[in-house]
């Protein structure tokens, strides 16, 4: 299912990045494991026994784990569709990531019209059952030449999953990619975008509710605890139909507002090389913030450190405890574009242990944002003022380049 920033929420940013694709950072998140671990046993000791009797348990469990490896490919060739056609209309696509109930594309942005919302939609989708094609033709070859039946079995299996993974794609319920369709369609037929987006993702609750109820009946009168799986997705619908709908409300609010808007400039900073004394007299003395980025001696980010973390430290280390000893360093620390829209960043913004997030451009700290620039700009939004850009204090600023 291809999401946005807006519902990738707290999954995406802990995902660890593996390389690009067409230029496109590619990840996954650590819960992908775990249905990777899930697919090999069902399959091992499960599918395909019962497919292909009679092989030894060794060849079973290789099947598996290739299987689940070219099932996974299959779902990142699903979201690169969407990442790829999103782009031919010129929305900028951050990364996509996988995880535990399937795969989230990041896109900033959004297409200029119906039609190319109803593009990328279908994309991710037409690659699944394109993908089903091409395993049921290597299954229907392989029995053909009298390949081993359990191999057979395993793309049997990869044709049916991506039927499958197709078509649930396909319900017009949001966030899945029939949602966003049946979104695009009510757009292009007169109805306004938002409106669209909010039958929608109404739609999206209702299926997701009907999922739970289905589930936690299989699990009560059934007594089979597949149910719960069923019931999880309904839930993750519901939430991400939620976002969706709160999104869509803050987009209303906002409008166009991207981060370089509202974010706080020029940025309070710390050196990595600064003491924590130092910093907290010279540089968080004078500020309002309670989180800070952190620079090296040329000026790129290496992280963010908060005043409870200096706080931790004991009063008699400070003098001699540099800032890159107790910063997040950046490779945790979660980063924004200027360019970003605000309705993009908000998930962001909003997540529990997020205060504040540098602004880089071009890899150079140009601002910070946080949840409170986001209220601030939504509630001068509604009063019809457009917020501008807010002055952080120079000498603060200055003083963080001190020795």
């Amino acid at each position: 299912m291809a999401n946005r920033a807006a519902t990738g929420g707290e999954q995406v940013r802990q995902s660890i990045r593996f390389g690009r694709i067409a230029g496109i950072p590619i990840g996954s998140h650590w819960s992908v494991l775990v249905i990777m671990l899930l697919l090999v046993w069902l399959l091992a000791l499960t599918i395909l026994p019962a497919s292909a009797p009679g092989e030894p348990a060794g060849l079973y469990w290789l099947l598996a784990v290739l299987a689940a490896v070219l099932f996974m490919a299959a779902l990142l060739a699903h979201e690169l569709a969407h990442a790829l056609v999103a782009r031919h209309y010129g929305v900028r696509v951050r990364a996509i990531t996988l995880w535990l109930l399937g795969g989230v594309s990041e896109l900033d942005g959004r297409a200029p019209h119906a039609r190319g919302d109803l593009f990328i939609a279908l994309a991710g989708p037409i690659v699944s059952i394109a993908a089903a094609g091409g395993f049921a033709v290597l299954a229907a070859g392989a029995s053909l030449i009298g390949l081993d039946p359990l191999v057979v079995a395993a793309l049997v299996w990869l044709a049916i999953v991506n039927v499958v993974l197709g078509v649930f794609n396909m319900l017009p319920a949001a966030p899945l990619d029939g949602g966003r369709v049946l979104a695009a369609a009510l757009w292009g037929l007169g109805l306004d975008r938002a409106a669209a987006q909010r039958v929608a993702a109404r739609a999206g609750m209702v299926f997701g509710a009907i999922l739970i109820a289905a589930g936690l009946a299989q699990v009560i009168v059934l007594a089979w605890l597949g149910g719960l799986w069923l019931a999880l997705i309904g839930w993750f619908l519901i939430t991400a139909a939620g976002a969706e709908t709160a999104g869509t409300r803050l987009r209303e609010t906002v409008g166009d507002l991207r981060v370089a808007d509202v974010m706080t400039t020029p940025a309070v900073a710390g050196y990595a090389h600064q003491t924590l004394d130092d910093f907290a007299a010279r540089v968080a003395g004078g500020s309002p913030h309670r989180s800070y980025p952190v620079l090296d001696i040329g000026g790129r980010l290496t992280g963010v450190v908060t005043l409870a973390q200096l706080g931790r430290v004991p009063p008699a280390r400070r003098p001699t405890t540099r800032l890159a000893d107790v910063q997040t360093p950046r490779d945790r620390t979660a980063v924004l574009d200027p360019q970003t829209s605000l309705v993009d960043a908000a998930p962001l913004l909003l997540a529990p242990g997020h205060r504040l997030a540098p602004v880089l451009d071009r890899e150079q700290l140009v601002g910070v944002v946080c949840s409170g620039d986001l209220t601030r700009a939504t509630e001068l939004a509604s009063l019809g003022v457009r917020p501008s850009r807010q002055q952080d204090s120079p000498s603060a600023t200055t003083e963080g380049r001190a020795e």
